[in-house]
């Protein structure tokens, strides 16, 4: 039975990981080729400008869902260890 408890804690924690970091990772991606597009069209007109990188939030959400990522590595391997 203690398999089967450390694989679904590793199926939560990865499917977590994805509802948490995932839609922060989309946004700074959406938002940073909106920003190449305008970088481009302010170097052709001669005013470049500078990148912002990634928000506060979104950073904290990228970090929360890579220790929820490594939370179900570490219980998969729990799974494989007691099976």
């Amino acid at each position: 039975m203690l398999p089967l408890i450390w694989l679904g804690v590793a199926v939560a924690a990865g499917i977590a990981a994805y509802v948490v970091a995932w839609p922060a990772w989309r946004a700074y991606r959406a938002r940073d080729a909106r920003d190449t597009n305008t970088e481009r069209y302010l170097a052709w007109r001669g005013r470049a400008s500078t990148r912002e990188g990634m928000t506060g939030e979104e950073r904290r959400r990228i970090y929360i869902g890579a220790a929820l990522a490594a939370l179900a590595l570490a219980a998969l391997v729990a799974f494989f260890a007691t099976s």
